[in-house]
């Protein structure tokens, strides 16, 4: 895999720089993070968790993976991809965070896409421990990190790329950590994204959103893409991983999942927006 360390972590006690020794990153104030035995750094503080096991459960992220790794979402990958490899290759490593990384599927994509021609300083953050733990078993060249959007363990003015796939998006924090000018890459469902299975498990669905979504605060847009196309599912488990590693499984009543877990087979629309935003300078 064609990635360099990702050298620009920061304490998320006291903001300060960390430094690798050994098998563990270390501030000038003491504070000392260990290299887990799979790989990853918690960088989440105790004090910050809102709950005992934060993010997606190990149910989930198992079903992801399977899912993921059966190549339904692979033309979003693609995409991904193409936005951030797009343009000419620059002289040094370009330093990217996916923000939300989950079991690590697109930050993997990314780093195979680069090839042997472009440098790539990469780290996934999630706020689960399951999926970083997932994630550092199956690519160990790049940093992952368990970490939280609402205070990223990144120094500041540090990255060229942040991804925030399907994540929750701090737009402050993505500021400070993104370079005047770096780029921000959004991926979000859309109106139709999954409709059919919404439409069995909800007596009734929300209306789409009205407008074109603007850039927020220290932003400004650069592009916007739809990216639309079927699937079609003829497995039982694959149904089943589908709803388990979407809130949609927490969401449904009752009756809505056992329609959906009572399907043999299921015809779906995939449907992203993806944006583009530079970090105004």
């Amino acid at each position: 895999m064609p990635t360099t360390p990702f050298t620009a972590l920061a304490c998320p006690l006291d903001g300060g720089p960390l430094h690798a020794g050994g098998a563990s990153w270390r501030c000038a104030n003491g504070h000392n993070f260990d290299i887990a035995r799979e790989g990853y750094i918690n960088l989440l503080p105790v004090q910050r968790k809102r709950s005992r096991d934060p993010g997606d459960s190990k149910a989930m992220v198992a079903a992801r993976r399977r899912f993921l790794g059966r190549g339904f979402y692979q033309p979003i990958a693609e995409a991904v991809c193409r936005a951030v490899l797009a343009g000419p290759v620059p002289d040094g490593a370009v330093s990217c965070l996916d923000a939300g990384c989950g079991e690590g599927h697109y930050l993997r994509a990314l780093a195979a896409a680069a090839g042997e021609h472009r440098a790539l300083a990469v780290a996934g953050l999630d706020i689960s421990k399951w999926a970083v733990q997932a994630a550092a078993k199956q690519a160990r060249p790049i940093t992952w990190l368990v970490g939280s959007n609402a205070g990223l363990p990144v120094q500041a003015a540090s990255l060229d790329w942040l991804l925030c796939l399907f994540g929750f998006p701090v737009y402050g924090e993505f500021a400070r950590v993104l370079k005047p000018g770096g780029q921000l890459l959004m991926v979000d469902p859309g109106p139709d994204h999954l409709r059919e299975l919404r439409e069995i498990l909800y007596p009734r669905l929300r209306p789409p959103r009205e407008g074109e979504r603007g850039a927020p605060a220290g932003f400004l847009l650069e592009a916007a893409e739809t990216l639309r196309y079927p699937i079609h599912l003829d497995d039982r488990a694959d149904i089943a991983d589908l709803l388990a590693m979407t809130p949609h499984l927490h969401r449904a009543s009752a009756e809505g999942r056992a329609r959906a877990e009572a399907l043999d087979t299921l015809s779906l629309t995939v449907e992203v927006r993806l944006l583009r935003l530079a970090r105004r300078p």
